[in-house]
């Protein structure tokens, strides 16, 4: 079957049908107060194809908070003002460690091993503090242009939640310092870093900002963010290798896409050149991924026969 004949809405149906029994499996990120008071059960999944065709189901124009998935725009704003001197700062490589490790950190004198750990992000927040005029402001307009929608914004008060428990993440900040690795006073960047993670988006939306991710041939400018192709396609490569925290193989393995989590329960994906993908489901695994919507783009792959191998 091909990508014009492929019946994405039906697929979907079917889908949400296999992964159904899977409610009640895994729990919320309760770690984190006002994540804990969401609705476990809640699903939602957006496709959005390069031809410009949106395809959804159930929950999928509900937002929620995207903790981690913001780091994929941190990324594209510092690779744009950076260029390829931002890896001297963070590195690309797989963690096979937990995505707030400190011993890693640690161990390789404060230069964190890529740029979705919890370390990487950080240093992300601290670029953009040092080199934008209005970096809460800057990452707004630059979000709500990729998804098409002005009324996206930060929810202060998952913010505020988390920085009241946020002691790892304290932990981390005050390490990139003493090693130099960051500018900014630490408060500032844990604070801006908090703010990126509470941003609110549906599968909708957060599966047409992905779309620009998805096709490399496209010019991609938004807000005064600029990236070569080149650029997009080695941003997919660290997406793919490194974006599902400690279980990057794993989701490769089984999803074989480019994607990033979020301890909210959405994931967003790429196929390249054909569609970009949304899922969003708050029970989360032991390794912090969306155990129905991990499931999900399994399907999806399968169903399908579409993956980058």
């Amino acid at each position: 079957m091909t990508s014009d004949s492929m019946d994405y809405q039906k697929i979907l149906e079917g889908i949400y049908s296999a992964v159904e029994p899977l409610k009640g499996v895994g729990k919320v990120a309760d770690y984190i107060p006002a994540l804990a008071l969401v609705a476990p059960d809640k699903f939602g999944m957006c496709i959005n194809t390069i031809d410009g065709d949106v395809y959804l189901i159930n929950d999928a124009c509900e937002r929620f908070s995207i903790q981690s998935i913001s780091k994929v725009f941190t990324l594209a704003m510092c690779l744009s003002l950076k260029g390829e001197a931002l890896w001297n700062r963070v590195g690309k490589e797989p963690s096979g460690t937990a995505f707030n490790s400190l011993v890693q950190l640690e161990v390789e004198n404060g230069i964190p091993r890529n740029p979705f750990m919890n370390a990487g992000a950080l240093v992300l927040a601290d670029i953009l503090l040092t080199s934008l005029e209005d970096p809460e402001q800057e990452f707004l307009a630059f979000v709500r242009e990729l998804c098409g929608s002005e009324s996206v914004d930060y929810n202060r008060e998952v913010a505020l939640s988390e920085r009241k428990c946020a002691y790892l993440n304290a932990a981390i900040v005050n390490m990139l310092k003493y090693h130099k690795t960051i500018e900014c006073d630490v408060e500032r960047v844990l604070q801006f870093y908090l703010l990126t993670c509470s941003l609110e988006m549906n599968c909708k939306e957060l599966a047409q900002a992905f779309l620009a991710f998805a096709n490399h041939k496209k010019t991609f400018s938004y807000a005064g963010v600029s990236l070569t192709s080149s650029q997009v396609k080695r941003m997919n490569a660290v997406m793919q290798t490194c974006g599902f925290y400690d279980e990057a193989g794993e989701f490769s393995y089984l999803v074989g896409l480019p994607g990033k989590s979020g301890v909210g329960g959405g994931i967003a994906a790429i196929y390249p050149l054909r569609y970009s993908v949304a899922v969003w489901s708050p029970r989360l695994n032991a390794k912090g991924n969306s155990v129905m919507g991990m499931k999900a783009l399994e399907l999806l792959t399968t169903e399908t026969a579409e993956s980058i191998f």
